[in-house]
C-alpha cells in the first residue's frame, strides 16, 4: 500500500462538512436520524415480548440472580456479560434488558458513523449507516445479548479513528480512539480483534514514521488490553491458551478449510444458526443483497478513487473481507451475525455506490423510481425477516415460561439442576442450575456426580421427541412438559426426591 494512502487532502465535500458548529449540528441530524430510527424499529419490531436465546442465556446467566451461571464454554468472552451487567444488577426483567441495548446499540451506530465526518460525505455515512441498520440480522440482534453486533460497531469505530490519526498525527484522540476500538472488540470476540488489528497494522507501515508508530502502538496495546482477561482465564480455568484454543475449536467443529458459502447464503433467509447446515435454499429472494455486495462494493470503490477517498474506502473493504475470512472460509456452519462486523465496514463501499448511481439517475425518473423502489423492497423484506425472528422469540419465551411453571408443580424448584435438551434455557427460567454429562460445549459433571447431587435436590433430565434418557436415568419418573418449538414430546425424567434432611438450604 502507497505510503499517500492516509495523507491525501480531503476532497470539496469531506472539508466542507463538519467545520463550523452549524455544520455539527446538521451532521448530528443527519446520523442522529438514521442511528434513532434504528432504535424505534428495535423497540417496536424486536422488543416487545422477546425471550432469552440460549447463547443470550449463558451470557447473561453470569450475573444474573435468578439462577446459578450456566457453563461458560472456551470459545466465549465476557465482554457482553460485563456490558449488560448493570443491568442485571438492577433489574431481572428481559424487556428491561432490551430496551436498554437497543438504545445502547443506537447510540453505537451513532458513534461509530461519527468518527467517520470529514473522512467521506455526511450523507453517505448516513446512508452507510441505513443500510447496515436496515438488515434484518442488526435489527434483530440490536436488543440481543449477544457480542457479534458490538464488535461490528467497534470494528467501524477503529477504522475510523485509524484514519483520522493516520491522517493527522496530532490527533492524538483518534489514536486513543483507535486503541479503545480495538480494546472494546477484542473483550467481545478475541478472535475477532486479531482478524481486525492484523490489516491495520499492515496499513499503519504505509504512513509517515511518527503517526506508523503511534498507530502501532495503539493497536497492539488496545488488543492487549482487550484479549488481557480471556488470556488469564484460559490460564486459570483451561490450563493454558493453546488447550482453550483447541477445545474451543473442538466446540466449533474444527477450525480448518471449511468454505461456508452456501450456508451463510441459505442461512440469510432468518435462521440464526445454521448447523448443520443441510437445508435446501428455499427462499433465494433473501440472498440477493448478499449476492450483490461485490459489485456494489467494487462500483463503490471506483466511485472513491475517481473522488479522492479510494484509498479510506479500500482500507476499509480490506478490513472487512479480513473479518470475514475465519466464517467463510474456516467454520463449518453458519450464523448470519458472524458477519456483521464485516457488513458494517462494507456499508461505507456499498453506500458510496448508490450515492453515485442515485446522482447518475436523477436526470432519469424511470430509472430513479427502479432504484428507490428496489431499496424500498429490500428494507421491507429485512423487517419481514427480523419480525417472522422475533416472532419465534416470543413463542420461545412464552413455552419457556410454562416448561417453568410445570417443572415447579413438579416439585423441580431452587436449588435445583436440569440437564438434558434446552436445559440451559429451562433451568433459567425455572431458576435451576444447568449441567450436562454428555460432552458437547459443555461435560461439566460426570453421570455419577449428577446422580450423587440428585440425592440432596431436586433434579431432572429433560428430553424430547422419542429419545430414550439416559441409562442413568432410566428409574426416573417421566413427566411429560409442554411442548417446545421444534421440541415435540418434550419431557422430564425427574429423579427420586431427596429426604428432607438431605435438602440444602435455599440460597
Amino acid at each position: 500500500m502507497p505510503q499517500e494512502v492516509i495523507t491525501v487532502p480531503d476532497p470539496p465535500t469531506a472539508r466542507a462538512g463538519s467545520v463550523t458548529a452549524r455544520g455539527r449540528r446538521e451532521d448530528l441530524v443527519r446520523l442522529g436520524s438514521v442511528a434513532g430510527a434504528y432504535g424505534v424499529v428495535q423497540l417496536l419490531l424486536v422488543v416487545p415480548g422477546t425471550g432469552l436465546g440460549w447463547d443470550e442465556t449463558v451470557y447473561v446467566s453470569q450475573v444474573a440472580a435468578e439462577a446459578p451461571a450456566a457453563f461458560f464454554s472456551a470459545p466465549r468472552a465476557r465482554g457482553i456479560t460485563y456490558l449488560v451487567a448493570p443491568v442485571t444488577a438492577l433489574s431481572s426483567s428481559v424487556p428491561v434488558l432490551r430496551v436498554y441495548l437497543a438504545v445502547l446499540a443506537a447510540a453505537g451506530l451513532l458513534l461509530s458513523l461519527w468518527v467517520w465526518r470529514g473522512l467521506l460525505p455526511t450523507r453517505v455515512l448516513a446512508l452507510a449507516g441505513g443500510l447496515f441498520a436496515g438488515l434484518w440480522i442488526t435489527l434483530f440482534y440490536g436488543p440481543q445479548a449477544m457480542p457479534n453486533l458490538w464488535v461490528a460497531l467497534g470494528s467501524l469505530f477503529t477504522v475510523g479513528c485509524f484514519l483520522r490519526a493516520a491522517r493527522d498525527p496530532r490527533d492524538r484522540l483518534a489514536a486513543a480512539g483507535a486503541a479503545a476500538g480495538v480494546a472494546f472488540a477484542a473483550l467481545m470476540r478475541p478472535g475477532d480483534a486479531v482478524w481486525l488489528v492484523l490489516p491495520l497494522l499492515c496499513a499503519a507501515w504505509a504512513v509517515p514514521p511518527r503517526p506508523r508508530a503511534v498507530l502501532a502502538a495503539a493497536l497492539v496495546a488496545g488488543l492487549g488490553v482487550g484479549c488481557a482477561e480471556w488470556l488469564v482465564e484460559a490460564h486459570l480455568r483451561h490450563g493454558g491458551v493453546l488447550p482453550r484454543l483447541r477445545r474451543a475449536s473442538e466446540i466449533q467443529g474444527g477450525l480448518g478449510w471449511n468454505p461456508a458459502f452456501a450456508d451463510q447464503l441459505r442461512s440469510l433467509g432468518g435462521r440464526t444458526l445454521c448447523r448443520p447446515c443441510d437445508v435446501p435454499w428455499s427462499r433465494p429472494v433473501t440472498g440477493l443483497w448478499w449476492l450483490a455486495l461485490p459489485p456494489l462494493t467494487a462500483g463503490g470503490l471506483l466511485a472513491a478513487h475517481r473522488g479522492g477517498t479510494g484509498k479510506r474506502v479500500a482500507l476499509a473493504t480490506v478490513v472487512a473481507l479480513f473479518l470475514a475470512v475465519p466464517y467463510l472460509l474456516m467454520i463449518g456452519y453458519a450464523a448470519p451475525r458472524f458477519l456483521l462486523p464485516a457488513y458494517a465496514l462494507l456499508a461505507i463501499p456499498v453506500a458510496l455506490c448508490l450515492d453515485r448511481l442515485f446522482a447518475a439517475c436523477r436526470a432519469r425518473p424511470l430509472a430513479l423510481s427502479v432504484l428507490c423502489a428496489a431499496l424500498v423492497a429490500h428494507l421491507a423484506l429485512q423487517f419481514t425477516i427480523a419480525g417472522a425472528a422475533a416472532a419465534r422469540s416470543r413463542a420461545d419465551r412464552a413455552a419457556f415460561t410454562e416448561v417453568a411453571g410445570e417443572l415447579r408443580r413438579l416439585g423441580v424448584r431452587p436449588p435445583c439442576t436440569l440437564s438434558g435438551v434446552e436445559a440451559v434455557r429451562a433451568a433459567f427460567a425455572t431458576g435451576c442450575a444447568a449441567r450436562q454429562v454428555y460432552g458437547g460445549h459443555d461435560g461439566s459433571i460426570t453421570a455419577r456426580e449428577l446422580v450423587s447431587l440428585a440425592r440432596t435436590r431436586p433434579t431432572a433430565v429433560l428430553v424430547s421427541g422419542d429419545s430414550p434418557p439416559p441409562r442413568w436415568a432410566l428409574d426416573w419418573r417421566p413427566r411429560p412438559l409442554p411442548g417446545l418449538p421444534g421440541r415435540p414430546g418434550y419431557r422430564a425424567y425427574l429423579a427420586p426426591p431427596p429426604p428432607p434432611t438431605a435438602r440444602p438450604a435455599a440460597r
